[in-house]
């Protein structure tokens, strides 16, 4: 990342007819199109059947981790018509052995020329001026999120963007800005918010806002699971790229786990009330945390949404605790339960009475968000849902300033006055890093 104008960027030349055979391409998804109604997706490594005729739509990744891998992996699963043309990651020696097994697995689908591997920190930058690229998927670490979306929408593509979206304020006024551009410029931004398109969501969520369950009065969230994993840092590393390479315990890159895992069940709240909370006021501390670690491992938090209507949300990482992923939702008719991954949904009334229940299946979840870009890209029917994820991570944020602060904070605070701003402005990946601090509530200010 650099501190370039990244608004002096021009949009990459391309060939007319290619360009205009992607905007006269077959209908949106069903998924995309009906909100997932009756549809029934591809289930794991199912081979997609559909067969495009045409240039195919040329896709690169831009962080080879683990997410970026399965996300590519379920974009190629699940789409025909689509190839794999670029690679790009801070280490480039984990690019060619995810190409080999990609290719393996995916015939026909990956063609990725040794100089379309990219490394270094700046490597998405040559991916993004790469006129043979249409589609660019992010898997970085959550804390470049802003800055590689609005660089990519800039430049033209079309996007996927893991969650969260962003780790503060100034990160979610990115997306805002880029969401916007995204809209004029007529390309997509698809997030890997996957329980949007998971079934039992779709059609509990349905039912709720169709009064199943009465008014809602309030609701509970968790997202409670076991420990994170830890890098030991090599002694060839500077401080930044060691925390770059341990991003998950740094908060400018990570936002602690409230908001780059736990985001999953604010988003689904989000969804179901309609919108963000008026405000959040919380606590929470750290037990199993390692030496030098950042992270919280347990939050607990009272959202406060519209209508007075309180949400009790709790996330943690603690070895050998009890897990749990759910959203229960309290009406005066009835009770909703949405729980994660692929433990279903269920709805019954206040007799106890089941009225709708459906099993999970979120590896179709994951797929449907991939085949929901592709389509929408070759249907010129942009689909652009960076201003809701980046609404739903600034709530997880909203969450962690409380708590961290133990301060009772608003979301036009956190909208409107907050300059917290995480992301260091003298980035340099071989440079120093102050030494890390894990917040204390009370001296933790409120920015």
């Amino acid at each position: 990342m650099t501190t370039e104008n990244q608004n002096d960027r021009s949009t990459p030349k391309s060939d007319a007819s290619r360009r205009s055979f992607l905007k006269s391409g077959t209908a949106l998804s069903a998924g995309a199109a009906t909100a997932l109604v009756g549809v029934r997706p591809l289930r794991g490594d199912e081979p997609a059947t559909e067969t495009h005729d045409g240039p195919p739509i040329r896709i690169a990744l831009v962080g080879a981790g683990g997410r970026g891998s399965g996300a590519i992996n379920d974009s190629l699963s699940i789409n025909n018509g689509v190839k794999l043309v670029a690679m790009a990651d801070l280490n480039e020696s984990k690019l060619a052995g995810l190409r080999g097994s990609l290719a393996n697995r995916h015939e026909g689908k990956v063609d990725v020329s040794d100089d379309k591997l990219h490394g270094g920190i700046d490597g998405y930058k040559r991916v993004l001026d790469d006129d043979e690229v249409d589609v660019v998927l992010f898997a970085t670490p959550p804390g470049f999120r802003p800055q590689y979306v609005r660089d990519a929408v800039d430049a033209g593509k079309h996007v996927f963007a893991e969650k969260p979206t962003c780790v503060d304020p100034a990160g979610y006024k990115i997306c805002l800005a880029a969401h916007e551009t995204a809209i004029a410029n007529g390309t997509s931004i698809v997030t890997g918010t996957q329980y949007r398109r998971q079934t039992n969501y779709v059609e509990a969520i349905k039912l709720i806002h169709e009064g199943a369950i009465g008014d809602i009065i309030s609701a509970s969230a968790r997202y409670c699971s076991n420990g994170i994993w830890n890098k030991v840092r090599r002694p060839e590393m500077s401080d930044t790229e060691f925390q770059v390479f341990n991003w998950m315990h740094y908060i400018w890159l990570s936002g602690d786990q409230i908001v780059e895992q736990a985001v999953h069940n604010i988003d689904a709240i989000n969804w179901i009330m309609g919108g963000p909370p008026e405000s959040a006021f919380g606590s929470g501390g750290r037990f199993t945390r390692p030496e030098g670690s950042e992270m919280w491992d347990s939050i607990s938090i009272d959202y406060q949404y519209p209508g007075e209507r309180m949400v009790s949300f709790k996330c943690r990482q603690i070895p050998g605790a009890a897990s749990e992923t759910s959203n229960i939702i309290y009406g005066t008719k009835g009770k909703a339960s949405i729980y994660g991954s692929n433990s279903g949904a269920e709805i019954v009334d206040n007799e106890g009475n089941e009225i709708f229940k459906m099993k999970g299946d979120i590896g179709a979840a994951y797929q449907q968000e991939h085949k929901d870009l592709i389509d929408s890209v070759r249907a010129n029917k942009p689909i652009v849902e960076l201003k809701e994820t980046a609404i739903s991570s600034l709530t997880a944020v909203l969450g962690r300033v409380a708590a961290y602060t133990g301060q009772d904070v608003t979301w036009d605070f956190i909208t409107n006055k907050s300059t917290l701003s995480l992301f260091p402005e003298d980035f340099d990946i071989n440079g120093p890093r102050p030494e890390s601090t894990f917040a204390i509530p009370g001296q933790t200010k409120l920015v």
